[in-house]
């Protein structure tokens, strides 16, 4: 059993995997073109982390708009949510959502981005998980671990 993690996003989205015992799989920063999510590529990295006949399913942050943010990058940044979902719909029958607050507090981490690094590279040492930016991956591998303890 592969579980897929994805923390959504237009700039810092990410996708990574943790098989069945929790070892690390992949990581992939989510592309994007312009202002929009790169789907064929999301698609092709979904089936990347996994191999024909394995049995998967995906684990989507479930994300809302924050207040403050604007209206044109609130609008981009659903779209992407959006276009991350319907791909991971189309590529997997079994598919979680999980609030922040959920996975974090099981995970035990904050909002804070490096505590998700530093969790990250503790639990996954093989991982690229060098640089600030590498955010992303480190929590969407946190929702993946976070969905295999959970969901299995």
């Amino acid at each position: 059993m592969i579980w897929i993690g994805i923390d959504p996003g237009l700039r810092s989205g990410a996708i990574a995997a943790v098989d069945h015992n929790g070892q690390y799989v992949g990581a992939y920063d989510i592309a994007a073109v312009q202002d929009r999510i790169d789907a064929r590529a999301l698609k092709q990295m979904i089936l990347s982390l996994t191999t024909p006949g394995d049995d998967y399913a995906i684990c989507l942050e479930q994300v809302w708009t924050m207040p403050k943010q604007g209206i044109a990058s609130t609008g981009r940044f659903m779209r992407a949510f959006g276009a991350i979902g319907a791909v991971a719909e189309l590529c997997c029958e079994r598919i979680f959502y999980v609030t922040p607050q959920v996975w974090k507090k099981a995970m035990s981490v904050t909002s804070d981005k490096n505590e998700a690094l530093v969790a990250a590279r503790i639990a996954f040492p093989q991982a690229t998980l060098l640089l600030k930016k590498d955010h992303g991956k480190a929590e969407a591998l946190l929702i993946a671990e976070y969905a295999r303890r959970t969901f299995s």
